[in-house]
């Protein structure tokens, strides 16, 4: 079964870029709406709040889903599996339940790094492995390389970004796809459709758009420091989006407004 199957990883808590007292309040009130997959990343620096944040709650280690996530800096043999550990030994684990590729490599050669990240997983210091921000044509190579191994790609994704081309080529390969960047860093909220269709179903802005990754069969990830939007962006299971609500938010993904780009991220790929 893949990991995404997993209920508790149907919602995902994204700790970026929370650190410190902040980071463990929030998760703090992610717990308690209900949330066990929890998503950190070597690049955020804050793995070992998070480990720490999962310790403090007296919740048993086994009932959560920890994602970290390697940076291209370490993707060299000699410092990917030390890396790795490090990483555990920040989050207080002895191994994770996802671990993924953070980005693809800036010269586009995704082959050693996959070969590492297969290593590791076979040394036991990851339940399931994947990527994160590939394209289509690394998504098909990556696949011929660890084939059903691969988890999940996780990639920006929400109601002003096109990502059907993505997700076809996802569902034919059989890897899940999962959401950053949820609700496009706040510009969802300035949607008109999506503020007709939540005051249909009494619904905010953020739940009408999580819910519908959630029925595109994507994993959301979401981030927030105020204990009624962390509460608000878990409850998005207790209704459904009609195929006309769902047609109508699709119209507006061709807006392409995308958050990161290679203005945040120079090295990004060129994407599909």
């Amino acid at each position: 079964m893949s990991i995404l199957k997993d209920y508790r990883f149907e919602r995902g808590f994204g700790t970026f870029p929370l650190n410190g007292q902040v980071l463990e309040d929030a998760m703090s009130a992610a717990i308690d709406a209900g949330y066990r997959a929890f998503d950190t990343a070597q690049m955020y620096g804050n793995e070992a709040a998070v480990g720490t944040a999962i310790k403090r709650s007296g919740i048993n280690i086994s009932e959560f889903c920890i994602t970290t996530k390697v940076k291209a800096a370490n993707f060299s043999a000699k410092n990917f599996l030390p890396s790795v550990e490090q990483s555990l030994r920040k989050l207080q684990v002895q191994s994770v339940d996802l671990l993924l590729l953070h980005w693809p490599p800036a010269d586009g050669n995704i082959v050693p790094s996959l070969e590492l990240l297969l290593q590791a997983r076979e040394e036991g210091l990851a339940r399931y492995i994947g990527v994160s921000n590939y394209t289509i044509a690394m998504l098909r190579r990556a696949v011929s390389i660890a084939g059903p191994d691969l988890a999940t790609n996780q990639v920006e994704f929400h109601p002003l970004l096109n990502q059907e081309k993505l997700l076809a080529v996802a569902n034919e390969l059989g890897i899940g796809l999962s959401a950053y960047c949820s609700v496009a860093r706040g510009e969802v909220f300035k949607v008109d459709d999506l503020t007709e269709i939540g005051t249909a179903h009494g619904k905010t802005i953020g739940q009408i758009a999580l819910r519908w990754i959630l029925q595109k069969g994507v994993s959301p990830i979401t981030m927030s420091t105020k204990p009624d939007n962390i509460k608000s962006n878990f409850n998005i299971v207790d209704f459904r989006l009609s195929d006309e609500e769902m047609a109508r938010i699709d119209g507006v993904t061709h807006r392409n407004y995308r958050v990161v780009d290679k203005h945040i991220v120079p090295d990004a790929p060129e994407w599909d």
